[in-house]
């Protein structure tokens, strides 16, 4: 499609955090951005899935959501939604036909040129600010916070997931200087939840909060989850607030992560509830949460054998996807295909990764930042690991090793990659 080379086209300009040029060219298109009723999540890990929670209790509750992700797994258009929809191609072509004269005004200026994150963005805006309003529109940041393309956005809630160690080259060397980042989304008088652990990160939340006047609710502080445990198809959990407790709370998602998550969302839903902001029932939780599928993340591919692919691509998610497999898949012989780009801290999840691995297979996908599978190999050399350098080799041979019905596959890594996998496992309908 010749809309999207056009929004590629823009890769080149790299990464430019900033607001002025945002602002320009949303002023230029009549501020599309302060017509809708919007949700703000930032943080490291989880951003997606506490956006699908929350989409998932409000369509419950019978109203349309638009959301903005990214990256996609299965299409483009997946990062401008609507009800978990991607908008169409030809709703697509319409937006870039709407921003590209902006866009390309905006060049003349001093300002220079906008990136693809920025175009993306203002498409969004346009989106949802003109031609299809919705009842609540989520955004997502793409990076940070406070510089993010995102930003200019006054909403009524804020969320921030975590704080990890990631993009450190952009957003700081330390959980204090990446917390400044991730809390500049924070508005005067505009309430934010979060679940964020880290002492000092909770500080300068707490801090920055205060300074802004707005209310602040933090788990494991203000509401808290309670009676957890795992079951063969999710998680059940509890949850304490001053409102009250939401017992016996299923989520099909995987993992204690996802718990946390989940509890965003809900928490997220009861302010919103509380405020007269949206009508909603106990069991438009219930249902909601119970309902979210995220995909690419702890993904079931296959049952017989175990067959599961995981976007875990960075080391707080590979600690996730360890931890994961610890409450799940204690009992099974675990093989792993791993991938991930040149700006991850490779070593450190290779090492945790092992920590369940049976076997390792090393392999690389074609992306201009993706390491090579011998590179990999050779960061962490051992004995139950291997390298091949075409993907799809790796995923035959992995399938391979599947022998019993206690062997399982997982692959993982970067999600651009994670994507080309999920799409051919897809599309080749092999029997595993």
């Amino acid at each position: 499609m010749e809309a999207l080379e056009w929004i590629h086209n823009r890769l080149r300009f790299g990464i430019k955090p900033g607001l002025e040029r945002m602002t320009w060219m949303l002023g230029q298109l009549g501020n599309p951005h302060q017509h809708m009723k919007a949700i703000h999540v930032a943080g490291t890990n989880g951003k997606g899935s506490t956006v699908c929670y929350l989409r998932n209790i409000l369509q419950q509750a019978g109203y349309q959501v638009g959301t903005f992700t990214s990256p996609y797994i299965e299409t483009f258009n997946e990062r401008i939604s609507v009800d978990g929809q991607p908008i169409s191609d030809e709703d697509m072509i319409h937006l870039v036909n709407a921003v590209r004269p902006v866009v390309e005004q905006l060049e003349e200026t001093e300002l220079g040129e906008a990136t693809e994150f920025e175009v993306i963005t203002i498409m969004a805006f346009y989106y949802f600010g003109k031609l299809n309003k919705q009842d609540f529109v989520i955004f997502e940041t793409g990076l940070g916070g406070r510089l993010d393309s995102t930003n200019v956005l006054e909403p009524i809630l804020t969320i921030i997931t975590n704080i990890g160690f990631d993009h450190t080259h952009i957003l700081g060397e330390t959980v204090e200087e990446i917390t400044k980042e991730k809390a500049g989304i924070i508005k005067p008088q505009v309430p934010l939840i979060s679940a964020v652990e880290q002492k000092e990160a909770q500080e300068i939340l707490v801090e920055t909060a205060t300074e802004k006047q707005a209310p602040l609710y933090l788990l494991g502080k203000d509401f808290h989850n309670v009676s957890y445990e795992t079951l063969q198809s999710g998680e059940k959990f509890a949850l304490e607030m001053s409102a009250g407790t939401l017992t016996d709370l299923h989520i099909t998602m995987m993992g204690y992560h996802q718990v946390k998550n989940a509890s965003l969302a809900a928490m997220a839903a009861v302010y919103l509830k509380e405020q007269g902001e949206a009508l909603l029932e106990e069991a438009d939780i219930r249902e909601g949460l119970r309902a979210a599928k995220w995909i690419g993340r702890f993904e079931k591919m296959s049952g017989n054998p175990t067959v599961i692919i995981d976007g875990a691509h960075n080391i707080q998610g590979i600690e996730s996807l360890v931890s994961t497999l610890r409450l799940h898949y204690e009992d099974k012989r675990i093989h792993i295909i791993f991938s991930c780009l040149k700006d991850k801290d490779a070593k450190d999840m290779i090492e945790k990764l092992e920590e369940v691995a049976a076997s390792l297979t090393f392999t690389s996908f074609d992306f201009p930042r993706a390491y090579g599978a011998q590179e990999l190999s050779e960061i962490v050399p051992r004995d139950n690991s291997s390298f091949e350098e075409d993907w799809q080799l790796a995923l035959k041979e992995g399938k391979k090793k599947l022998q019993t019905g206690n062997d399982m596959l997982i692959v993982t890594g970067s999600l651009y990659f994670i994507s080309e996998v999920r799409q051919f496992l897809i599309k080749s309908k092999e029997s595993y």
